[in-house]
């Protein structure tokens, strides 16, 4: 028998716990990846990740899957009510790549950030997934479709929409799998960059 994973919504006291899962997971996600090649990935992870996980905590929702206090995959959902937002975070990746124009990866954060915004669907309110991501050893152990199976699960009962950008093949078909469809034109990313492919989840 397999492991029983639990699902349950992070809070404040779970910050450390996030930090660390967040810090071994994120690295080789696709568009992290993209984002910070030929570049060190700890200065990312040391400038970053507590913005992420303040902000995350704070304003929107991490879910996150493990055994006991374990955390094996974490993921970070957005409740949309407009494109403010977006476009809010846009201007201000934008701002940073300008103030340094030679650091690629405030380029390229600036250009996803801005295609996200441009391109994100007009239909409110939705949630938005807008990371997930698994611990490496736990992998391929359920962690992430347990998150999404509970989420969904929740969403079909609320009659809540949502929306995602797969970013690899891969993870295309497990959000499938939940009951997210392709909609829209894919996007590849610039210099080799992964090809985003929006997908909705209907209530």
């Amino acid at each position: 028998m397999g492991t029983e994973l639990d699902v349950r919504r992070a809070d404040k006291a779970d910050s450390d716990a996030l930090m660390t899962a967040l810090r071994r997971a994120t690295p080789d996600e696709a568009v992290t990846e993209w984002i910070m090649r030929d570049h060190p990935m700890d200065q990312f992870l040391d400038v970053y990740l507590p913005e992420i996980v303040e902000r995350g905590l704070d304003g929107d929702e991490f879910w996150v899957a493990g055994a006991g206090d374990e955390i094996w995959a974490v993921s970070l959902w957005q409740t949309v009510t407009s494109t403010d937002r977006l476009f809010a975070d846009a201007a201000t990746a934008r701002g940073h790549a300008d103030r340094a124009p030679d650091i690629r990866p405030l380029q390229r954060s600036a250009y996803v950030t801005e295609l996200l915004a441009r391109e994100h669907p007009r239909r409110f309110p939705h949630r938005y997934l807008e990371l997930i991501v698994t611990v490496p050893e736990f992998r391929g152990r359920g962690a992430g479709a347990a998150i999404l199976g509970n989420r969904t699960r929740a969403l079909a009962a609320a009659g809540m929409p949502a929306y995602l950008e797969a970013s690899t093949e891969r993870s295309s078909r497990l959000y499938a799998r939940q009951g997210f469809v392709r909609t829209g034109e894919t996007h590849t990313l610039p210099e080799d960059g992964p090809t985003l492919i929006p997908m909705w989840f209907e209530a």
